[in-house]
């Protein structure tokens, strides 16, 4: 899947998000809701409104699978089964979301790293999560 190069490219990503999945998991959350504003269907309840905590607290929850994901490259599809079951045949979030949420991660890591994400360390990444998106997707077949 991923190559040697990419893998050292998505750790180091990882290591400086680490320790700031919450902040930055909100950050991703409130840019996918304010881009594709669909997509919030899954995180509202009638009569409630998405306030900083909830997505700071989800965020967090989306970004420590992820570190989950960036410690299990060799066998991602054993390391989020669960989700993938979660996503597919609890939540039903619709599978088509999943590249929305890479693309608005992918500018969320470039506006906070900047000059730390390279276009290498972009195209690791995109493979990454694209990885990551495909076996979250796996259990609607």
């Amino acid at each position: 899947m991923l190559s040697a190069q990419e893998r050292a490219h998505v750790a180091q990503v990882w290591d400086l998000i680490a320790g700031h999945e919450a902040p930055f998991g909100a950050e991703l959350l409130l840019r996918l809701f304010t881009v594709y504003p669909s997509t919030k269907t899954y995180f509202q309840r009638p009569g409630t409104c998405l306030d900083e905590e909830r997505l700071r607290s989800h965020g967090r929850r989306m970004l420590a699978a992820v570190g989950v994901a960036v410690q299990h490259l060799d066998d991602l599809r054993a390391a989020l089964s669960p989700l993938a079951h979660l996503h597919a045949h609890v939540l039903r979030v619709d599978p088509a979301d999943f590249p929305l949420l890479i693309q608005c991660f992918q500018v969320v890591l470039a506006s906070h790293l900047q000059g730390e994400f390279t276009v290498e360390m972009q195209a690791a990444w995109d493979k990454f999560l694209s990885a990551v998106a495909a076996v979250l997707t796996e259990k609607y077949r």
